[in-house]
C-alpha cells in the first residue's frame, strides 16, 4: 500500500515538473524568442505594418481603408470622397452584432457563384459608379478599360491594394479634383507601384493608404 502511495505520488511530482517545465519553454521562453527575434529583424512588420502620416498611425499596409465623405441626414451609406484614391469595394464583409457600441471592421467574401444575380448586379453597379465617379470632361471611362478589381471585392473584402490599371483609371479624376496636373498624379502612381514579390509571385499593385498619403503631401506643396 505504501509502496502504491509512493509511486503514485513520484508520478505525479514527475508530470507536475513536466507541465512547469514545458509551460516555462513553449509559454515563456519560446514566444519572448521569437517575439525577440521578430523585434530585431522585423520591426515593422512585427508591430502590424504600421503606416504613419503627420507624426501618428494612420493605418496598416495590410489592412484596406474607405475614403468617404461623411454621412449626411438620412443617408445610409457615404458616398465616396472623390478627391482620394479609392480601394477595391469590400462586399461581403460581415456585420459586428456581439458589441454594437464598437464598429468592428470584419473580413469575409461573397461567397457567390460568378452567374449569382446577386453578385451580377453588384459587378454593373460598381462598373456604372466607376464610370459615373471617374470621367472628367477630357477623360471618359470606357467599360473595356475598367479591370475586374474596380468591381469585385477580395475574398477579405480588406485588399490594401489596387491594381496599377485601377490606380491610372482614376488619374484623370484625382488631378482635377486636387488642382493638380494629370503628369503629376500619373507620377505619383508609377513611384508608388510595386512589382511582383520576388520578381514572379503576385501580380503589380499599389497600396491606397500610401498613395494617398502621398497625393496629400503633393497636394500641401503645391
Amino acid at each position: 500500500m505504501n509502496n502504491s502511495v509512493t509511486n503514485t505520488a513520484r508520478l505525479l511530482g514527475a508530470g507536475l515538473r513536466a507541465l512547469l517545465a514545458l509551460t516555462l519553454v513553449t509559454g515563456v521562453i519560446y514566444p519572448l524568442v521569437i517575439t525577440g527575434i521578430a523585434q530585431g529583424l522585423f520591426p515593422g512588420k512585427a508591430n502590424g505594418s504600421e503606416i504613419k502620416a503627420d507624426g501618428r498611425v494612420v493605418g496598416s499596409s495590410l489592412i484596406g481603408q474607405s475614403y468617404d465623405l461623411p454621412l449626411q441626414k438620412g443617408q445610409q451609406t457615404p458616398e465616396p470622397d472623390l478627391k482620394w484614391f479609392q480601394g477595391r469595394p469590400a462586399n461581403g464583409l460581415g456585420t459586428n452584432s456581439v458589441n454594437t457600441q464598437y464598429k468592428l471592421i470584419l473580413s469575409g467574401a461573397t461567397n457567390l457563384a460568378a452567374d449569382n444575380e446577386v453578385l451580377v448586379q453588384q459587378v454593373k453597379a460598381a462598373q456604372a459608379a466607376v464610370i459615373r465617379d471617374n470621367s472628367v470632361p477630357d477623360y471618359t471611362v470606357k467599360p473595356s478599360g475598367i479591370p475586374a478589381d474596380a468591381v469585385t471585392s477580395s475574398g477579405s473584402g480588406l485588399d490594401p491594394d489596387i491594381s496599377p490599371q485601377y490606380a491610372e483609371l482614376q488619374v484623370h479624376r484625382v488631378a482635377e479634383r486636387n488642382g493638380l496636373s494629370v503628369a503629376q498624379v500619373e507620377k505619383l502612381v508609377e513611384d508608388h507601384t510595386q512589382g511582383r514579390t520576388l520578381g514572379f509571385m503576385g501580380e503589380p499593385r499599389v497600396n491606397v493608404l500610401e498613395l494617398n498619403i502621398a497625393l496629400k503631401e503633393l497636394v500641401g506643396g503645391h
